[in-house]
């Protein structure tokens, strides 16, 4: 026998208002009990975890007639108003069927589609030819039987009913599918020896002031399970990709780094000219570049414009150019930035070389390319720049600087490979390994300007070092994501499980 006194001293308020009800349906607990269906359920859960009685929730999906439903089950679907039309009128020209039939253009293409899709009707020289026998003009559709049939639950469809619910799902606003959660409970052996019993207590539930004031030592309070399983309360917190920018940027600052910054929208001259991209470049064409129409952007000061422009035709120091006539028309055109690259051309051109220098400078910023999404590709990502000018500078110090940014970022499987770039020589290529896709994964380029983007920038060829990998990428590996997509997918459930890294 189960110790009445011993479990009054475990029970709360919530569950004792319930426990004389507990042969009831859950609806008649509310009622009896005067608690509301929250309460109900809680108080419920907690005579669970006391082994009282056993808990069952459950999904029920229900089958429903949606806004556009219910019009055509008041009347027809479009596709049995055509099939009458046909009936009277059969050889009917498309746009005379379309005319008479008085349906909208969606009513009338979705018409067609279903009707050829059951053989019902061919469209043979412009016209609409009906091929169905008297029998199936006159049988219901499964579509028009499962209309006329719902609501229906969800799990009792058969085949017929599954394959016209697939069909008019299809269609805007004819089915709406309801979830509804339902709880039932039943007692255990010794949840039947408590339940109908009123279980009173006079032990203490909270301190309150006036129980402060009256204070009795021998009222004792009541026992919690400090145990008990509770809800788990989500906090507000920052998106992990805000999170490992604010990491990213904190490392370079750490470093010594000064942030650059800039516009979303780039003329071309800094997004593609100033460094030395040829005009006639495949990159700058329409199937990477997402270009604003009807837009002409302002160049710069005009004696840097006749030096970026001296170094596309004719090159400085020993290079030849691009040997080409630069178009100043193609220099203004503005774009959607491509790489924060453009900000590092822009910081060059500030730079005093007599007085600025040493200097570091970094950007983690989005930038857009007209790309296929897949798992790791998108047309909009975040990019990690970085440049650092000095006149002792060599590639060593290239590698230097993007193994320790790598390493504080957490990451030791890297690999450097050579590469080309149009701007810069030598040139290097960063690979992570990605240990889900048992690949090397392709991070970004690094390499030291060529003097065709440095000397009309800050007026004399200086070794700079830059790199612009993808930031994206490295969130990928970090938080173990497998598709680039789910970075920016934002569904809640997975956001506030996700650990801070």
């Amino acid at each position: 026998m189960i110790n009445m006194q011993k479990l009054a001293n475990t029970l709360s308020p919530l569950e004792r208002k319930i426990i004389p009800f507990l042969k009831s349906e859950i609806k008649e607990i509310e009622d009896k009990s005067g608690l509301d269906k929250t309460s109900v359920l809680r108080a419920l859960r907690l005579l669970e975890a006391k082994g009282l009685v056993k808990f069952f929730s459950s999904k029920k999906r229900t089958i429903r007639l949606g806004t556009n439903g219910i019009y055509y089950r008041k009347n027809q679907l479009p596709e049995r108003t055509l099939l009458h039309l046909l009936e009277n009128n059969n050889h009917l020209p498309l746009q005379e069927a379309k005319k008479l039939s008085k349906l909208s253009d969606n009513e009338f293409k979705v018409s067609l589609g279903v009707l050829k899709s059951k053989d019902l009707l061919e469209i043979k020289e412009g016209k609409l030819v009906l091929t169905a026998s008297r029998g199936e003009l006159t049988k219901k559709t499964i579509e028009e039987q499962l209309l006329e049939a719902l609501p229906l639950n969800a799990s009792s469809l058969h085949d017929q009913q599954k394959l016209a619910l697939f069909s008019l799902q299809k269609r805007k606003n004819i089915i709406e599918i309801q979830e509804k959660s339902e709880s039932t409970f039943e007692l255990t052996e010794t949840g039947e020896q408590i339940a109908g019993e009123e279980i009173k207590s006079d032990l203490l539930e909270e301190v309150t002031p006036e129980l402060i004031k009256t204070w009795k030592k021998n009222k004792p309070f009541r026992q919690y399970d400090i145990h008990a399983p509770v809800p788990k309360l989500n906090s507000g917190r920052k998106h992990f990709v805000t999170e490992a920018i604010e990491k990213g940027k904190r490392i370079w600052l750490d470093l010594g780094f000064k942030e650059m910054t800039g516009s979303l929208t780039q003329t071309s001259f800094w997004n593609f000219d100033a460094l030395f991209t040829a005009q006639d470049h495949p990159v700058r064409e329409m199937q990477d570049t997402f270009f604003i129409k009807n837009v002409e952007g302002k160049l710069p000061k005009k004696s840097l414009v006749k030096k970026v422009k001296r170094a596309h035709e004719q090159g400085v120091e020993k290079s030849k150019g691009w040997n080409y006539r630069w178009n100043d028309k193609e220099a203004k055109l503005v774009v959607l930035r491509t790489h924060t690259t453009c900000l590092s051309a822009q910081t060059l051109a500030k730079i005093d070389i007599k007085k600025d220098l040493p200097a570091k400078y970094f950007a983690i910023g989005r930038n857009f390319r007209n790309e296929t999404v897949d798992w790791s590709h998108g047309f909009e990502f975040n990019q990690s720049e970085g440049i650092v000018i000095d006149k002792n500078l060599n590639f060593s110090h290239l590698l230097g600087y993007l193994k320790e940014f790598y390493k504080k970022m957490g990451f030791t499987k890297i690999r450097f490979t050579p590469a080309y770039f149009p701007y810069t020589e030598p040139s290097v290529e960063i690979n992570a390994f990605h240990p889900e896709k048992q690949r090397w994964l392709e991070l970004g380029g690094a390499g030291i300007f060529r003097p065709e983007v440095t000397a009309p920038l800050l007026g004399e060829s200086l070794p700079v070092l830059a790199w612009g990998p993808g930031f994206d990428r490295l969130m990928m590996l970090a938080q173990n994501i497998k598709d680039l997509r789910e970075v920016y997918k934002n569904d809640l459930k997975t956001l506030r499980e996700r650990k801070i890294k």
